[in-house]
């Protein structure tokens, strides 16, 4: 009788035991649902900084885009939007995105030359034909392979995007532009590039290397005597009070290219990406659109109010200018690469 209770009450330790085990494993489970739920559900902030105004085409993608990702991911991602320098310059924004404490940036394509040299290609004068040209490039393998280039991933970046700001024309005061001897003895102010050096040294014109904030007051001041720039630029920035001549030439490019810290990007979950990505084709879309209207606009503004003389080249005028310049193309082929250059020609319609 002893023998039985023994083996009954050893019976019941270990179907107490093998209960309690299967309790565990079930706290586990739950435990390990709570965590992964918990990951599911994590939260994220991207912080998107550049120079340009709050009202500015680029600021309005931005804003677009901040909509799109919160209704996209349900409120899971936020977009704080910081134009206007706020948190950062362009030159300090790069510095900041490498070491991690912004999640996304749009400088002009230009400010991207101290990564890859070929970025350059933007300010050979005349390379695009027409705004059709410049998006067929921007949907491009070759624009593909600039935004994800060995240099930009080795310094956590990765490239999302091209937003377009325009092609450029020239502004003067007392002296209009028609032709190269037009340019003699003037000085332009100009974003820096050796390109851009040497475009208005084949011109006989200098150059001075200004921000856009400072540029009105050094037109005004006469400390240069013109400048290049977009349409809207010019009309928001009222250049019609310190210039007198707008030359519609469109001979280069202004544009901007969306980056972001690509440590950052790959964290988030795979479905969260996709929707950030989906918001962000969209506002490309949108900041592409406006754009355009805006510069057209602007320049129907600027005929319409007068101040100053808009002078559109003719055929025979353009053309001495692309045969003045045309020799830049062989002084930088072997540092924009003739691959790029060949490759933009090869897209127009």
């Amino acid at each position: 009788m002893l023998n039985k209770l023994l083996k009954f009450s050893f019976f019941t330790m270990i179907l107490s035991g093998l209960i309690a085990c299967g309790g565990e494993g079930s706290v586990g489970d739950g435990q390990e649902q709570t965590k992964n739920q918990s990951v599911t559900e994590e939260e994220f902030t991207i912080r998107f900084s550049f120079v340009n105004a709050a009202m500015s085409v680029k600021g309005m993608a931005a804003d677009k885009f901040a909509d799109l990702v919160d209704e996209k991911t349900d409120g899971r991602v936020k977009v704080e939007v910081y134009p206007a320098a706020q948190l950062y310059n362009d030159d300090e924004s790069f510095e900041a995105i490498v070491g991690g404490n912004l999640e996304m940036i749009a400088p002009a394509v230009t400010k991207l030359v101290t990564f890859d040299p070929r970025w350059q290609y933007v300010d050979l004068p005349f390379l695009f034909k027409d705004h059709d040209h410049v998006m067929t490039f921007f949907e491009s393998e070759l624009a593909e392979d600039l935004l994800n280039s060995e240099q930009i991933i080795r310094n956590n970046l990765e490239g999302k995007a091209f937003w377009q700001n325009g092609f450029k024309q020239f502004t003067t005061s007392d002296q209009p532009l028609r032709g190269p001897e037009d340019f003699e003895g003037l000085n332009f102010r100009v974003q820096a590039g050796s390109v851009l050096d040497s475009f208005y040294q084949k011109l006989g014109a200098g150059t001075a290397t200004i921000s856009l904030g400072e540029s009105y007051a050094a037109l005004q001041q006469g400390t240069v005597d013109g400048t290049e720039n977009t349409f809207n630029n010019i009309d928001t920035l009222n250049y019609e009070e310190v210039q007198d001549y707008l030359t519609v030439s469109n001979h280069g490019r202004i544009d901007w290219a969306i980056l972001v810290n690509k440590s950052f990007w790959d964290e988030m979950p795979t479905d969260v990406r996709d929707q950030v990505d989906e918001a962000l084709e969209e506002a490309t879309q949108f900041a592409n659109k406006i754009t355009q209207e805006e510069n057209e606009k602007s320049f129907e503004k600027i005929k319409a109010a007068g101040n100053l003389e808009v002078i559109e080249l003719t055929e025979e005028e353009r053309a001495k200018l692309i045969d003045t310049l045309d020799p830049l193309y062989e002084e930088f082929e072997s540092i924009i690469t003739k691959d790029l250059i060949e490759g933009i020609r090869s897209l127009e319609n």
